[in-house]
């Protein structure tokens, strides 16, 4: 969050899930315990933002940003959750462990967004009416993309019941539909008064 990297909904989740209306949910954990070392392993994030105000007149102004951003999580995160679940429940690949990360060579593992590194982009833009002093009205509009940055996820909109397919997934019998990206556009109409 500290980084500027958060939910299109809020920076308050760890894991924006899809009742949010997203395809595949992203994690935006802090750190994750590496269940054979006991330790810590710390995720890094980064966001770059640029934005420019322009007023047109005393009364009319715009302004535009945008930004981008990186959530990673250390190199074996994703493999020690989903390889302490296997050998703790010895499920023959068939149930998709911790978070939904998967019993490592699986296909389901392949496919898990559980502690996946994504990428996030933002643009958007306002106009502002001020007719009087303290009174703002206008319109403001910004578009986000959320993505993984390496192969592809199960898309929950297209695929609802994967995560209750877990060993057709396996076996091949079940095949998802997939994603590596998704977005939203938000726009609002704004009355705004200070005191």
């Amino acid at each position: 969050m500290y980084t500027g990297y958060c939910a299109f909904s809020g920076c308050y989740s760890q894991n924006p899930a899809t009742i949010q209306g997203q395809k595949f949910a992203q994690y935006m954990n802090d750190a994750t315990i590496n269940p054979f070392s006991g330790r810590l392993e710390q995720s890094t994030s980064f966001t770059a933002t640029a934005s420019y105000l322009h007023y047109w007149s005393p009364e009319w102004r715009s302004a535009f940003f945008g930004s981008y951003g990186e959530m990673s999580y250390g190199s074996g995160a994703r493999l020690a959750q989903g390889a302490a679940f296997a050998l703790a429940n010895n499920t023959g690949g068939n149930s998709f462990g911790v978070n939904g990360v998967g019993v490592p060579g699986t296909r389901f593992f392949q496919l898990s967004e559980a502690l996946r590194d994504t990428y996030q982009f933002v643009a958007g833009g306002s106009i502002i009416w001020s007719p009087v002093k303290d009174l703002d009205i206008g319109v403001e509009g910004f578009y986000t993309q959320i993505g993984v940055k390496n192969s592809r996820v199960i898309d929950r909109d297209k695929s609802p019941t994967a995560y209750a397919n877990v060993a057709g997934i396996n076996n091949g019998t079940f095949v998802p539909r997939t994603t590596t990206a998704d977005s939203v556009s938000t726009f609002r109409f704004r009355v705004q008064r200070d005191f």
